[in-house]
């Protein structure tokens, strides 16, 4: 098979490239540049899933980076494992063509216990004190070591929460290209998301963004180079364009208000009970899911639902057929946000009575994703938490505001205009418009050209 290399820059499109980005710029005026059309949701673990299955969240199951599970009565986000994903996956559908095929998935997510023959993922280590330090996951497990021994440790804090920057990119980037020395995989699958944090904190803004631009164009550029010195054919694209947003809407409070959501209040803290409650909202990005554990009020809340200002499709589940999401793990309603609107997962309506992980990192606990984690509150509060944990006294890191407003770029819904659609980048002459299927089978005819 022919040597391939993926390289997803995530938050990737033609609002964002120019003259900040002249490499990238002058590298598509050689290759073919196509739009993708977004797919519903546009959030990493969906697209990223159905980019490898050629399938939708109806049949992957990935409905979202989180959903509720009703054995569990549990919120669940960023789960790893990849037996989550329904669908075979292109290396193992490769495999069985070629017996001498391999692939290197590094970072995308659900990594962990799959079939590819190298990978790696963020893995923090939590320790029984209830520190967290950074470090990663590989298969196989000698990988891990050999990159951190070479590269250092993985840096988890730079990778997601207020330190977000290059030096997590960059560090896949190094451990990618080392992978590729040292086992040569016929494809692999990369991961870059520094322009990510950026666009979420200060929406499109090239002004406010050309520093992280000109990082990430100088290190595309750098894995092109190097992959096509290694004789490989390069496909690069994103999972989605970052819109600019000026309108957090808190589904669950609303919800709260009109009694359907059930609030356990522990320490003068309160937590959402969703087991217990008739309605909540699983928020993520753009779009929601909405589950109810009482089927009575269906009718009900969809008529809430359809009069909150910003708020754009509400979906039942025969009407999420038609958009390819109706899964058991999908809500009872999917709703997307207009432009302009994103949802938050906040369902306390006085801020003292905030849950104590509201203030935190610490995406596996709160009930729906949170992108104020990239805003800090207090600098000095979290250098008097540092101090504390060099003194090696227990400490939380409780430095994350309790403020929406401040977030400026989402994704997630589809109908965006054109300047913020995924792209693909390649050598190959494809249409103008890609779905978001399609991109499997452009991998698998480049990989057999």
């Amino acid at each position: 098979m022919n040597k391939t290399v993926v390289i997803n820059i995530v938050g990737l499109s033609t609002s964002v490239i120019g003259e900040h980005t002249p490499f990238l710029k002058a590298y598509i005026e050689q290759k073919n540049l196509s739009n993708i059309e977004p797919l519903l949701p546009a959030v990493t673990t969906s697209v990223q899933s159905s980019y490898l299955t050629g399938q939708y969240p109806a049949q992957t199951g990935i409905v979202g980076n989180g959903w509720y599970d009703d054995t569990d009565s549990e919120v669940k986000f960023w789960k790893q494992s990849n037996k989550l994903v329904d669908g075979e996956k292109i290396w193992d559908r490769a495999k069985k063509a070629d017996p001498k095929f391999t692939c290197a998935n590094m970072f995308w997510w659900y990594n962990m216990y799959s079939t590819a023959d190298f990978s790696v993922t963020p893995r923090p280590n939590y320790l029984a004190d209830g520190r967290k330090l950074p470090d990663c996951y590989s298969q196989p497990a000698a990988l891990r070591d050999h990159l951190q021994e070479k590269l250092g440790q993985f840096p988890l804090f730079q990778f997601w929460g207020p330190g977000a920057n290059i030096k997590s990119s960059r560090w896949i980037a190094d451990a990618s290209m080392e992978t590729e020395r040292l086992h040569n995989p016929t494809l692999s699958l990369i991961y870059l998301p520094h322009l990510d944090y950026c666009l979420q904190k200060f929406g499109p803004d090239l002004t406010k963004i050309s520093k992280e631009l000109n990082e990430i164009d100088a290190l595309a550029e750098e894995l092109v180079k190097f992959y096509e010195s290694r004789e490989a054919e390069v496909i690069i694209l994103s999972e989605y364009g970052i819109e600019g947003v000026n309108n957090p809407i808190h589904l669950n409070r609303m919800l709260r208000k009109e009694g359907l959501i059930q609030i356990r209040e522990e320490r003068g803290l309160e937590l959402l009970d969703a087991g217990a409650s008739k309605a909540f909202a699983v928020a993520d990005h753009q779009i929601a899911h909405i589950y109810l554990t009482d089927k009575s009020i269906s009718e009900k809340v969809r008529t809430l639902l359809n009069n909150v200002p910003g708020v754009d499709l509400v979906l039942d589940k025969t009407q999420q057929a038609e958009y390819k999401i109706n899964h058991e793990r999908s809500g009872d309603f999917v709703v997307t946000a207009k432009a302009g609107s994103w949802f938050s997962y906040y369902f306390w309506l006085d801020d003292q009575k905030a849950p104590d992980y509201a203030r935190c990192v610490d995406i596996h606990k709160k009930p729906g994703y949170d992108p104020v984690e990239m805003f800090m509150s207090s600098k000095l509060r979290a250098g008097y938490k540092l101090l504390r944990k060099k003194a090696g006294f227990r400490y939380v890191m409780d430095v994350i505001p309790l403020d929406a407003t401040l977030v400026k770029g989402s994704h997630g819904r589809i109908g965006v205009s054109a300047d913020f659609k995924p792209v693909v980048i390649t050598g190959t002459k494809i249409s103008e418009t890609l779905q978001p299927t399609d991109i499997y089978e452009l991998i698998w005819k480049t990989l057999n050209k």
